[in-house]
């Protein structure tokens, strides 16, 4: 199928000749000379092996053939929805939106961005918005994010971070936790090698992280016993049990009632949480709102 510059401007000068059943008033309207279109008219009756348009018997404009007839309409209807394509999409209206937003997230970050996010959407009256929350490895980022699977991916920098736009939404440091009446006082380096330890996988069963790495540059390891998938899980079991966990601290600032919260004895890089899109979303005005309401919660 020929859909070149060319033969498009000759479907476009057949459809004003269609409109207008004159050669010189469809001149005006294409803002081309009369002679002009004559010849692409010309042109036309060769692609088509019609005459299209017939000079009337009163000398008096031109009558279309029943092949024009038989065309007109659907060429109008092509020619809009190419404009359609050509044209600025409408913004996004929140009031009247139906439109589903998929972000995945592990828990940690959904216990933290989830409801104030959710309550941004409601201040904004998109009763039509709905938000779905998947917990993907970081490894599925990309592809989740490329497909359209999803709209929004939030964690660490995974692997493919160079195939995705970003933006940090917040840095916080490492705390240790327990149970209060496990220790008193101040958590040195000897009391936090003296229990054992539970820590989040992502990827599920992992007894080795970041904190173990740093700790072995000291020369000490750490005895972790329990490795879960889910940050929720936690604490409940540091509650019932004398062991430590390492985690952010704004996570477990939310348990502090039931938790006693030390500094962690030993350096250790900052936790940060950014949030990831492809660039096939960037400009869209859904995503961009979406985006918006996100970014308003930190």
């Amino acid at each position: 199928m020929d859909t070149s510059p060319e033969r498009l401007k000759l479907l476009a000068s057949l459809d004003a000749l269609l409109k207008h059943g004159n050669v010189t008033k469809a001149a005006q309207q294409l803002h081309i000379s009369q002679p002009a279109l004559s010849a692409q008219l010309g042109r036309l009756r060769t692609l088509f092996g019609d005459p299209l348009l017939v000079p009337a018997s009163q000398g008096r404009g031109m009558v279309l053939t029943h092949r024009a007839e038989a065309i007109k309409e659907p060429l109008r209807d092509a020619l809009e929805r190419l404009s359609c394509l050509l044209e600025t999409p409408p913004d996004f209206a929140p009031e009247s939106a139906q439109r589903t937003f998929t972000l995945i997230m592990n828990d940690n970050a959904a216990s933290m961005l989830a409801g104030p996010l959710y309550a941004a959407i409601q201040q904004a009256h998109a009763r039509g918005v709905k938000l779905a929350f998947l917990h993907y490895p970081q490894s599925r980022f990309r592809d989740a994010l490329e497909s359209g699977e999803a709209d929004i991916a939030i964690g660490s920098a995974p692997d493919s971070a160079e195939w995705l736009v970003s933006r940090r939404l917040f840095c916080d440091e490492f705390y240790v936790a327990c149970r209060p009446s496990l220790v008193s006082g101040k958590v040195d380096l000897a009391t936090y090698l003296r229990f054992p330890h539970a820590m989040v996988s992502g990827e599920g069963g992992n007894f080795s992280s970041a904190v173990d790495q740093a700790l072995a540059q000291l020369g000490v390891q750490r005895e972790v016993a329990i490795s879960v998938q889910n940050y929720a899980v936690l604490p409940t079991i540091l509650m019932s049990c004398d062991c430590f966990c390492t985690l952010p601290k704004r996570f477990l600032t939310r348990f502090g009632t039931h938790l006693a919260l030390h500094p962690l004895p030993f350096a250790l890089p900052e936790f940060s949480l950014s949030a990831f899109w492809h660039p096939r979303s960037n400009h869209d005005p859904g995503h961009v709102w979406l985006r918006q309401q996100l970014f308003s919660t930190i």
